[in-house]
């Protein structure tokens, strides 16, 4: 698809993220209020502003009366299209209204960003095939680095929809237990081994009451976000066994502050690799179900310049969010509108397209060097910034940035 020229300049340019063929959604302030937004070129485009005025119908009124995008995610796929649609019609080339819409664009630059979304639940999967080899490999060796079930289900845990926070909002260091490989006893202490994970968020937009198809799961996706998973690996590694992570994942889990549509990301579609094992019916694709997606880490010391500490793609993923959502709803298990499922680390078949710290620097035995900066783990101060785009015909499908930075451990909360 070719770029959709709007008025708006900025909107044109092919190193921008936010075109007229973009339009992704996010929650700002302006003029002391939290309003539902548009992110087109360098503006964000007061969307309740817009609805007020009457330049919005979606369906059902008021939809964006509220600063979050949920209202609009369970009036469905028609009223998603609608938005999309009159969107586009305000702010293309020699569009009518212009005069009438200018008014409501705000600049991006400084403007503070908020939730996009009330999140029901989060879900994190383990579905990316570089990602669990090389870490089974670090801990089981390489004949049994992926456990027998990998190759037939995505597997998932139940994480904190409270912990979930937006980009730019600050990450304290977390205490915990933890048990060396010497230790007689595991002591309480602040994590050491604390590290970053590169994923993909896909949202649910629409609910569900039993399982569902993979392509049923694919439409009721609204939209995706960058995702920051957060992990102390020494915590991990104790508590894991036998029933997966808890205390380890529940620190901190940062999204980018706009979702980028389902429908704009359409023409990026992927398949899936190829299969070593057959998958069972229900959670086979029946098209193209990942999207090409250019993805990369940014590292930033305090005090210090970025350095970019991995680069890799969406399409690296052995499990799409819809075969995770599908295999979500087996059970039986409802889903919510405003569910959200992260891919799980994003590693690529390369030493510099690995995901996260731990495979990075190899659990700490192979320290990561580049930049002028060395790292196994993630040091007070650090700045983890991820960027996401799709790059398509003179433009690109931006996902704006995930940040977030770490700050040293409170004092002992249990001292005397």
């Amino acid at each position: 698809m070719p770029l959709i020229r709007a008025w708006l300049d900025s909107a044109n340019r092919p190193d921008g993220g936010f075109p007229l063929n973009n339009l992704p959604l996010g929650v700002f302030t302006a003029n002391g209020a939290r309003r539902c937004g548009v992110a087109i070129g360098d503006q964000i485009l007061d969307a309740t502003g817009l609805e007020q005025a009457g330049l919005l119908d979606l369906i059902a009124t008021p939809v964006l009366d509220h600063p979050g995008w949920n209202k609009l995610m369970g009036l469905g796929p028609k009223a998603w299209a609608a938005l999309r649609a009159q969107l586009t019609a305000l702010l293309r080339e020699g569009a009518p209204e212009q005069d009438r819409v200018a008014p409501f664009l705000h600049p991006m630059d400084g403007a503070q960003m908020h939730m996009p979304f009330t999140i029901a639940e989060f879900t994190d999967f383990y579905a990316g095939r570089h990602h669990a080899t090389n870490v089974g490999t670090m801990f089981r060796g390489a004949e049994n680095a992926l456990p027998p079930n990998w190759l037939h289900i995505p597997i998932g845990y139940n994480g904190r929809a409270s912990s979930v926070v937006v980009s730019g909002t600050q990450v304290r260091r977390p205490w915990g237990q933890v048990k060396g490989p010497d230790d007689a006893q595991p002591r309480f202490a602040p994590s050491a081994r604390f590290d970053l994970e590169l994923e993909l968020g896909a949202i649910v937009g629409q609910p569900s009451d039993g399982p569902v198809t993979v392509a049923d799961a694919d439409q009721m996706i609204f939209g995706y976000v960058l995702l920051n998973d957060w992990s102390a690996r020494d915590i991990q590694a104790w508590e894991y066994q036998p029933l997966g992570p808890f205390q380890s994942k529940a620190t901190a889990t940062s999204i980018s502050p706009w979702i980028v549509m389902r429908d704009a990301l359409d023409p990026f579609r992927t398949p899936t690799s190829a299969r070593e094992v057959p998958l069972l019916p229900h959670l086979q694709e029946r098209g193209p179900m990942l999207y090409d997606i250019a993805l990369h880490v940014d590292l930033t010391p305090q005090d210090g310049q970025p350095v970019t500490i991995a680069r890799t793609n969406y399409r690296e993923m052995y499990y799409s969010s819809a075969q995770q959502l599908a295999h979500h709803t087996t059970s039986g298990c409802p889903m919510r509108v405003g569910d959200l499922l992260g891919s799980g680390t994003i590693s690529g078949p390369t030493k510099d397209s690995r995901g996260s710290l731990l495979e990075l620097s190899w659990g700490g035995k192979e320290p990561l060097r580049t930049g002028g900066i060395t790292r196994s783990f993630l040091e007070d101060g650090d700045t983890i910034t991820l960027h996401g785009a799709a790059q398509g015909d003179g433009y690109r499908i931006g996902f704006g940035t995930c940040t977030g930075t770490l700050l040293p451990a409170r004092p002992d909360p249990y001292a005397n």
